[in-house]
């Protein structure tokens, strides 16, 4: 009985052992899983930091490069430059900033356009002077080739009859296709006289034929 109440002792002592064993076991933090988890969520928060920072530096990136586009147009358009005294000393808004650039632009194509116009007119006027210095140039090289041509020219008595001839024949023909019943009705003839009796063909037998007149009365 003695030994009997020896073992049972023991057994019992071991089993409160076990329990508070496993208690105390059961107590502890299992810090390797929690230094784990820790770590990770503290490199998340660092990237997300990381992310929000190179967000916000490319950001302030883009405002810097609008602010320095703006202060650059207010430096090239002239119209930003001169002092409003709508708006006093205040700092001129983006949008009146681009209205005036936009007024500007079309200010500068509408100066190309009239320059343009303006070179080409001096183009044409150009090249007129470079015929009439060609025509000229051969008049002067064809007196110097024939200094005796000019004692045969025709007399302004001569060419003033050829002109009154020619005058005289579309006069006849003006007089009889005109009327002057109406201002309506004169115009109508003036134009219809034009389109019948002013004809190359027409006007080149008409002088044809006052040439030849003159011709006989001189020879």
């Amino acid at each position: 009985p003695a030994l009997f109440m020896e073992n049972a002792r023991k057994s019992s002592i071991v089993s409160r052992a076990n329990s508070i064993g496993s208690t105390s076991a059961s107590s502890v933090p299992n810090t390797d899983d929690e230094d784990s988890d820790y770590h990770q969520e503290s490199y998340k928060e660092s990237y997300k930091d990381q992310r929000r920072r190179a967000h916000t530096q490319a950001e302030q990136k883009r405002r810097d490069a609008i602010k320095k586009g703006y202060n650059d147009l207010q430096a090239i358009v002239p119209t930003c430059e001169q002092q409003d005294f709508s708006i006093g000393s205040q700092k001129l808004s983006k949008a009146i900033v681009l209205q005036k650039t936009i007024d500007y632009i079309q200010f500068l194509h509408k100066e190309k356009k009239k320059q343009e116009e303006e070179v080409s007119t001096l183009r044409k006027d150009v090249m007129a002077l470079k015929i009439m210095k060609v025509n000229y140039e051969q008049i002067v090289k064809a007196h110097q080739d024939n200094p005796n041509e000019g004692k045969n020219q025709v007399s302004d008595e001569v060419k003033f009859n050829v002109f009154q001839g020619i005058m005289d024949s579309l006069f006849q023909s003006f007089n009889a296709s005109i009327s002057v019943t109406s201002f309506q009705e004169l115009s109508a003839c003036v134009f219809s006289w034009i389109e019948e009796q002013c004809k190359p063909q027409t006007l080149r037998d008409v002088v044809i034929g006052v040439l030849h007149k003159v011709k006989s009365q001189l020879y």
